[in-house]
């Protein structure tokens, strides 16, 4: 893929027609939702197609395959390795009563790794994801894992809604405590150091020109904390100086907290 073949369209939903009954039914509902036909077999050039089959759905184009999969995630979630991902350590929170379960918006969710890792450290999880497509990636990961026995119970506290976080956020029924950002996709690092198969991500949507709204409405629904996912070396979100900030070798995490009322 070059660097300069742009977004590519969604071109249909495939799924055998001999799919089991489950399968072809989701299938169709997913077509009828992106506005796309079901055909038998994927479309030629430089067009997306998502495939529906038992193992999933999958995105397709280019000769390149993504599905999300949160059992890949599984080693980082065993207690030990969980308590020293920097994410969780950005998003804790100090003082909580007893019992209390926190609560975090991840307003740009993509395929859900990180709200699974707030979801596992203990968050409950209000995921929102814009693009339609990464959203039936994202909402078909969550079926599959909530069949899986480790996963379940994590899951069951991530909850998605496909839509645009940006418009939601100063109307949540309630103030979170943690509202996460990851700007970085699609404006991330040249496609060249990006894993080969998160090329397919990037032809979906143009980079993101939106972060000064999107920080201006992550503060809006008055957290304790903001934290925002950086390259270790790029410039602060929409210039705002985070209050600390927790770095590693290829990422950094900024935390920004505003004052109490």
């Amino acid at each position: 893929m070059g660097k300069d073949e742009g977004v590519w369209p969604m071109a249909a939903v495939v799924a055998d027609p001999a799919a089991p009954t489950d399968v072809a039914g989701r299938a169709e509902a997913l077509a009828t939702r992106l506005d796309v036909p079901l055909v038998a077999e994927a479309p030629d050039g430089q067009v997306l197609s998502l495939r529906c089959d038992a193992d999933g759905v999958t995105l397709v184009g280019g000769g390149l395959e993504l599905r999300a999969d949160f059992a890949d995630m599984l080693p980082r979630l065993t207690p030990g390795n969980l308590s020293r991902e920097l994410l969780v350590r950005a998003a804790r929170l100090k003082g909580l009563p007893a019992g209390y379960a926190p609560r975090a918006v991840d307003a740009t969710a993509g395929l859900g790794a990180d709200s699974l890792l707030l979801a596992a450290s203990g968050f409950e999880v209000e995921l929102f994801e814009s693009d339609t497509v990464i959203a039936a990636l994202l909402e078909d990961a969550l079926r599959r894992a909530r069949e899986h026995p480790k996963l379940a119970d994590i899951v069951s506290r991530m909850h998605l809604h496909p839509c645009d976080s940006i418009a939601a956020l100063p109307h949540l029924p309630a103030s979170p405590d943690v509202v996460y950002l990851d700007p970085m996709f699609p404006e991330r690092r040249k496609s060249a150091a990006v894993k080969k198969k998160f090329q397919l991500l990037h032809r979906l949507e143009r980079p993101c020109g939106n972060q000064e709204e999107l920080l201006r409405a992550a503060l809006a629904a008055h957290p304790r904390k903001v934290v925002v996912k950086r390259p270790v070396k790029g410039p602060d979100l929409a210039g705002v100086k985070p209050s600390h900030t927790m770095a590693g070798k290829a990422v950094r995490y900024d935390c920004i907290v505003p004052p109490r009322p």
